[in-house]
């Protein structure tokens, strides 16, 4: 197999979360040209938070779904580092700092169309310093449910983000020994 040769570029759409690009390019096996789209965007963060064998997960409205879905809290990664990017989004969504962030893998949410990575940690030794600091377009409630009932959450297809299940299959994998 080889790469494609890009023909062109053009920006497509731009907004402040991301940019639409539209390429022409080649096949290396057709000869023949397509145009693509991909969407350009800064990296995500998930953080699993874990709170004396609970997690805590946040209901929100998505509005590309148009429903309410149950996830852990994450967000875009601003100019910090992602490590940096999770305690941050830990603390507004839900009001609580972690003792300790540990990375449980980065992941490429949708490389079909998508350029950003997903950063996965897992976050213990919770504390509650506050209230969430929540930003205008934002509206979550925060929820505290046992380990265990989370994945029968996810079997049963009541939490069904994708990336919330992959984020929680790292974690399966890095950390058997905390499953029971």
């Amino acid at each position: 197999m080889r790469e494609w040769k890009v023909l062109w570029v053009r920006e497509g759409f731009s907004s402040p979360l991301f940019r639409v690009k539209v390429k022409g390019a080649l096949s290396p096996r057709t000869g023949k040209s397509a145009e693509f789209f991909t969407i350009e965007t800064r990296d995500w963060v998930g953080i699993i938070p874990l709170l004396e064998g609970d997690v805590l997960m946040v209901r929100q409205f998505r509005h590309g779904s148009e429903e309410f879905t149950l996830e852990i809290p994450g967000g875009l990664v601003d100019e910090e580092r992602p490590e940096e990017a999770a305690r941050r989004e830990l603390r507004e969504e839900t009001g609580f700092e972690a003792e300790s962030v540990e990375l449980l893998g980065v992941l490429k949410p949708q490389p079909a169309i998508f350029n950003n990575r997903f950063h996965v940690f897992l976050a213990t030794g919770l504390r509650k310093v506050g209230e969430p600091a929540l930003e205008d377009g934002e509206d979550l409630e925060v929820i505290r449910l046992p380990l265990k009932q989370v994945f029968r959450e996810m079997v049963e297809g009541r939490i069904d983000h994708a990336l919330v299940l992959a984020a929680f299959k790292l974690f399966e994998l890095r950390h058997p020994e905390l499953l029971g």
